[in-house]
C-alpha cells in the first residue's frame, strides 16, 4: 500500500483528538488538508476509517487497527532517521524547540549561545507557545523538543512515547503589594529583603485581605494552586483570572491582589513588590519532553545536554 507519514500522522492525531480542526492545529495543515489526507489513506487502504459522531469524528475498527500500526511505523521511522543521523562525524540538521515565555527569557538564550559555538551546523528554531500546548506539540511532532512545566498536584498525563525530563524544581511564594510585608507581617524587616525571611505558614495567606490574581482552573498552574490551598484548609477568593506573568505582577505592584510568584517569574519581570516565603509552598517542575523515539537523535541529546548544563 503506498502511504504516507503525513498521512499517518494526521490519522493518529485524528485518534487523539478527535476533530479535524484541532488537528488541523497541531500538524500546522488546513482543515481541508487533513481531510485530503485521511481521504488519500481511505483510498490507498480501501477502507472507510473514520465517521462523523455528531460535531467529532471517531476511527471505524479499521482506522483504529491502522492507527495502532502508524504509530510503530512513524517510531521506526524516527530510529531509522536517528541512525543515520549518527553516522555524521558532526551534528547537523534542524531541531524544532516548543517553550513558555520564562523559559524563552532565562533558560533557553543561554543553551542556545553555546550550542552555536559547540555544533554550528545545528539549527534551532524556537516557537513560543501556551505552556499546557507544549506536550501536544511534541506528541504530534509539530516541534522535536519542549521546555514545559509539570506540578506534583497536577502531573502530565504521562504517555509512553513521551519522555519528561526534570530540569528545576522552582517552590511558590506570595506577591504582596509594596510594603504590606513590613505592614502586617514583620515590621523589623524592611521591604524587598525576601531571600532571609522565615517563611510563613500557607493557611495564614487565607488571612490575606486582597483577592487573589491566578490563572484559570481549567490550567495546569490554575488547578495546582488552587488544590495546595484546599490541602491547607482554604479556598483562595479569586477576582482576577490572569495567565501572564508581567500583567500579574504588574496588578500586585498597583495594590489590586496577591498572587503566586518563582524566582523565574520575578525575573521575568523586575517588579516592586513584597515577596512572602511559604511553608509548605507549592511547587513546579521545569521539565523537558520529547518523543521516545527521537531520544537518540544527536541534534536533540546535543540541546538536552546543553540545557542541563545550563539549569543544573
Amino acid at each position: 500500500m503506498n502511504w504516507t507519514s503525513a498521512q499517518l500522522r494526521s490519522l493518529v492525531e485524528l485518534g487523539r483528538r478527535g476533530t479535524i480542526t484541532a488537528v488541523a492545529a497541531a500538524l500546522g495543515y488546513t482543515p481541508g488538508g487533513v481531510s485530503q489526507q485521511i481521504a488519500a489513506l481511505e483510498r490507498a487502504t480501501g477502507r472507510e476509517l473514520l465517521r462523523r459522531a455528531g460535531r467529532r469524528v471517531e476511527l471505524t475498527e479499521a482506522g483504529r487497527t491502522l492507527a495502532e500500526h502508524a504509530e510503530r511505523i512513524l517510531a521506526a521511522e524516527a530510529e531509522a532517521m536517528a541512525a543515520v543521523e549518527r553516522t555524521r562525524t558532526e551534528i547537523t540538521g534542524i531541531l524544532r524547540v516548543a517553550l513558555f515565555a520564562t523559559a524563552a527569557a532565562d533558560i533557553l538564550p543561554e543553551a542556545l549561545r553555546r550550542a552555536r559555538e559547540a555544533h554550528p551546523g545545528l539549527e534551532v528554531r524556537s516557537r513560543d507557545m501556551e505552556v499546557d500546548d507544549v506536550y501536544d506539540a511534541v506528541a504530534s511532532g509539530t516541534v522535536d523538543l519542549a521546555l514545559g512545566l509539570d506540578y506534583p498536584d497536577v502531573p502530565i498525563p504521562r504517555d509512553p512515547g513521551l519522555r519528561v525530563r526534570h530540569l528545576r524544581t522552582e517552590r511558590f511564594a506570595l506577591a504582596l503589594p509594596p510594603g504590606t510585608y513590613s505592614e502586617r507581617f514583620a515590621p523589623a524587616v524592611p521591604p524587598g529583603t525576601y531571600a532571609d525571611r522565615p517563611p510563613t505558614p500557607l493557611p495564614l495567606a487565607a488571612t490575606e485581605p486582597l483577592p487573589w490574581i491566578l490563572p484559570s482552573p481549567s490550567t495546569y498552574y490554575g488547578r495546582a494552586i488552587r488544590t495546595a490551598c484546599r490541602r491547607a484548609g482554604f479556598e483562595p477568593r479569586v477576582h482576577h483570572e490572569v495567565t501572564d506573568t508581567a500583567a500579574t505582577l504588574a496588578l500586585v505592584e498597583a495594590g489590586v491582589g496577591v498572587a503566586t510568584v518563582t524566582d523565574l517569574m520575578l525575573r521575568l519581570r523586575p517588579s516592586r513588590v513584597d515577596v512572602l516565603p511559604l511553608a509548605p509552598a507549592p511547587e513546579r517542575h521545569i521539565v523537558m519532553v520529547y518523543r521516545t523515539a527521537s531520544a537518540s537523535l544527536p541534534t536533540l541529546t546535543s540541546l538536552v545536554a546543553l540545557l542541563e548544563g545550563e539549569t543544573g
